[in-house]
């Protein structure tokens, strides 16, 4: 039996979700060739285990798990000596050569709150995806944790937690950290892209809109998540047989990902002749107070209906409404977007309400990890007659309704962030524009089949994820090229032909000799 087959056993031997996710790492450990190998063929199968939503889990469990920590810590009290800490902490396996940098402060992990240290685990999964989708060598890629405290009460009275045990910091000293962090990043690896991962709204944006066009970096959680949101959106109307001009799109949940997703919808709408002003109105957002709308601002700023900077641009002129179920009966939304992190937040009477609005209505419960999600495939399917068109942020199983075999749609950001990243290396692009985001969405939502389509798939296969990021790879650097946000490389002249000249492929098994 070959070592390859021989883990994969061993994997699906293991009962608990955990417990296959603590197989992988220590195999990663031990035999990194074998796990690459393993991932690259059965990425469908073994994904969910080293990414959503069990990473969800293991981020909670970071600290008690029997695993070897893959990425760099830089703490608040590497203050002032960043530079040094990077360096010297780096795996010695790095190469000189590094390409991408998933980088997290840990406060807002999927939709499981501060995990402070913990969050290395997102960002040693995430970083993953980038060599099993689009072909970056595992030695250019290194996950890091700014760890600068949690305001995890339980964490910090935890006797297993190996972070800082103090509460975030926040303000200048926590700005300071970031910033040396940045320049050094710079200095060291000039060239290497970095992705920002689970911060919390408070500082997402902010951090984002400072360096974006400082040096390439995006969101994640921000551009990422808009990304795959809209092509999910784009790939549903094909389904449906609708325009996106035509509809109105609500959000329950207003953070960083629904704000994203909003204005990348926007952005797409005005490339189809709308003025922003109409695009912006065709996005709607619930948040823990209410509808967000204009009544909001011009009240009292009181913390019952305080709008945070980021949703300002979406406090439209309709009434208030102060749930979501009045709010679809006053908006009459053809997309229901969740992204609330509140579990079953759609529920049987909001579902039936978008059913009884929409021959077809889109429902996309985002959430993560699956513990948050707004509501199940099976729910969704089964209040609306089966009439639905799904996506959701985790896996859910198929099932069969009225004798036919239905598929659930996942959103998964891997099917976008790891090709964007990629082409912003290849292209040595300065920046990592909004308008990458849109063209990999507009491309992402063409590649289904009609036949595919038809079943519930809003997305290729996962299995062929490699197939599709090498494409969208190639399309974003020719983008990239076009606008002048990066190059040819000397020599090149096919984009595609030099996208798979680089995309790197695990080691082939040696046969055994017995």
């Amino acid at each position: 039996m070959s070592a390859t087959l021989s883990a994969l056993n061993g994997f699906r031997a293991a009962s608990r979700a955990i417990d296959k996710y603590v197989f992988l790492r220590q195999l990663q450990h031990e035999d990194a060739g074998v796990f690459y190998r393993l991932l690259v063929n059965n990425a469908m199968e073994i994904m969910p285990y080293v990414y959503t939503p069990t990473v969800g889990e293991a981020c909670q469990t970071y600290h008690t798990l029997p695993i070897a920590q893959q990425g760099v810590y830089i703490t608040a009290d590497d203050k002032g000596r960043v530079g040094e800490a990077l360096r010297s902490r780096a795996p010695p396996s790095l190469a000189n050569d590094l390409k991408v940098a998933v980088v997290t402060d840990g406060e807002r992990i999927l939709g499981l709150g501060d995990l402070g240290a913990g969050g290395m685990g997102i960002a040693e999964g995430k970083i993953l995806l980038y060599s099993v989708c689009a072909g970056i060598r595992p030695n250019q890629c290194l996950p890091v944790c700014i760890d600068v405290g949690t305001d995890n009460k339980s964490l910090l009275e935890d006797p297993m937690y190996k972070g800082l045990r103090r509460e975030r910091l926040r303000g200048r000293e926590y700005d300071e950290v970031v910033e040396e962090f940045m320049s050094e990043m710079r200095s060291w690896q000039p060239r290497c892209l970095v992705q920002f991962e689970d911060f919390g709204n408070t500082n997402a944006f902010r951090i984002l809109e400072r360096y974006r066009h400082r040096q390439p970096c995006f969101n994640d959680d921000i551009q990422g998540t808009a990304c795959i949101a809209l092509a999910g959106v784009l790939s549903g109307l094909r389904a449906t047989g609708a325009d996106l001009t035509t509809q109105r799109i609500l959000f329950y949940g207003a953070g960083e990902a629904g704000v994203g997703i909003g204005e990348l919808i926007a952005m797409a709408l005005e490339k189809r002749g709308m003025s922003h002003h109409d695009a912006i109105n065709r996005c709607y957002f619930m948040d823990s107070k209410g509808l967000v709308c204009k009544q909001r601002l011009e009240t009292p700023q009181t913390p019952r209906h305080a709008l945070q900077p980021h949703k300002v641009t979406f406090a439209h002129d309709v009434e208030y409404r102060p749930d979501l179920l009045s709010a679809i009966d006053a908006i009459k939304p053809t997309v229901l977007i969740g992204v609330s992190t509140i579990h079953g937040a759609f529920d049987e009477r909001v579902v039936r309400k978008m059913a009884a609005l929409n021959p077809r209505p889109i429902i996309m419960p985002l959430s993560n990890p699956t513990s948050k999600a707004e509501c199940t495939f099976e729910q969704a399917v089964t209040w609306t007659d089966g009439r639905a068109v799904f996506a959701s942020g985790s896996p859910f199983p198929a099932m069969t309704y009225r004798g036919k075999t239905l598929h659930p749609a996942q959103a998964n950001n891997a099917y976008v962030f790891p090709a964007l990243g990629h082409a912003a290396v290849l292209a040595g692009a300065r920046e990592v524009s909004d308008d990458a985001f849109l063209a990999a969405a507009e491309a992402l939502s063409a590649m289904t089949t009609e036949a595919e389509l038809g079943a519930g798939k809003l997305f290729p296969d996962f299995d062929s994820i490699r197939e599709v990021s090498h494409d969208l790879t190639a399309r974003v650097c020719e983008l990239m090229e076009r606008d002048g946000q990066g190059v040819k490389p000397a020599g090149v002249m096919d984009w595609k032909k030099y996208v798979d000249s680089q995309f790197w492929e695990p080691e082939p098994e040696t046969p055994s000799k017995l």
